[in-house]
């Protein structure tokens, strides 16, 4: 069998800072791991999300303030910064996003990843922030709902940093469960374990927060013993997965110490909870990751526990 992935060199025009650990290298070391991988890869062209496609997760008000800032380098948060090509690599990574999840959903490719620049999650409705300028993962997930796809659409985050804009997004939104594992304390410092929705979407967040020095045992634990009893009773249509691998053992920027045997029981276990509950329907998308040669072996042994 194969797997999917969305690549394409405008993400690499995403030029943040020359010290910024979001840089262009960061997709050169998975597709230098994956060129020594024995995958097949099934190429989903990524294209610009339409208008309509991000306002079902954003405010007008945020993209018009995003659109402004098309060929210009602009500081967003200290954190968060465009080049000339940020604005249209958003744009693609979204898009690609999107038909990942589609196709798959269609049985038009097989399961797989999109590698996209920049990242999502920390994106919320109105803002734009830490390296994140698009939810890509929300956009994903509203459209497979429009197009009919899914009713329900489960969410697995396993980014070192909470998915505070993913869940922002959806908080209050009973057709899509949030379920995320990340470092706490740490940036943006929200995800505390009692934060679980809010309204109709009461019920509908699990935060599965874990101490720095946390690795494979406790990640896993936490995916056994909170997330897979909530997504047999959630039943999901389609499982998207927010795939930060900055959980990585020596990243420079969280503290957990996941390896990459362990991100690959990670893909593993999903994929045979998508097998269970909706048809093997399951899609990620590039988050985190930031020391370079373990981004790219755990990237590739992620997908490898999805060539099946």
């Amino acid at each position: 069998m194969a797997v999917s992935i969305v690549r394409d060199a405008a993400f690499r025009l995403h030029l943040p800072g020359p010290r910024h650990p979001e840089s262009p290298g960061r997709l050169g070391a998975i597709d230098e791991a994956l060129a020594t991988s024995s995958l097949e890869l099934i190429e989903v062209p990524a294209r610009p999300a339409l208008s309509e496609e991000l306002l079902r997760a954003h405010e007008a008000s945020h993209l018009s303030a995003l659109a402004e800032t098309r060929g210009r380098s602009v500081v967003l948060d200290p954190d968060t910064r465009t080049s000339p090509g940020s604005y249209d690599a958003a744009l693609l990574a979204a898009g690609g996003a999107i038909d990942l999840a589609l196709g798959v959903a269609k049985g038009q490719v097989p399961p797989g990843i999109a590698l996209v620049r920049p990242p999502g999650h920390h994106a919320t409705a109105d803002r734009a922030m830490g390296f994140c300028l698009i939810n890509n993962v929300a956009v994903a997930a509203r459209a497979l709902i429009a197009a009919g796809l899914a009713e329900r659409v489960a969410i697995v985050d396993f980014d070192v940093h909470h998915g505070n804009g993913t869940e922002a997004i959806f908080y209050a939104d009973p057709a899509v469960l949030f379920l995320s594992t990340h470092q706490w304390p740490l940036y943006p410092g929200t995800g505390e374990a009692h934060r679980t929705g809010i309204g109709a979407g009461l019920g509908f967040t699990v935060n599965v927060p874990l101490p720095a020095g946390a690795g494979d045992a406790e990640i896993l634990a936490a995916m056994e013993d909170r997330f897979a009893p909530k997504l047999r009773a959630f039943r999901p249509d389609f499982i998207l997965m927010s795939a930060g691998f900055d959980a990585f053992v020596d990243d420079p920027l969280g503290g957990l110490v996941v390896t990459v045997e362990g991100f690959r029981e990670i893909a593993k276990r999903h994929a045979a909870l998508a097998d269970e509950l909706c048809g093997g329907r399951i899609a990620a998308t590039l988050e985190g990751g930031y020391d370079l040669p373990g981004l790219g072996r755990s990237v590739t042994a992620f997908l490898e526990a999805w060539d099946r």
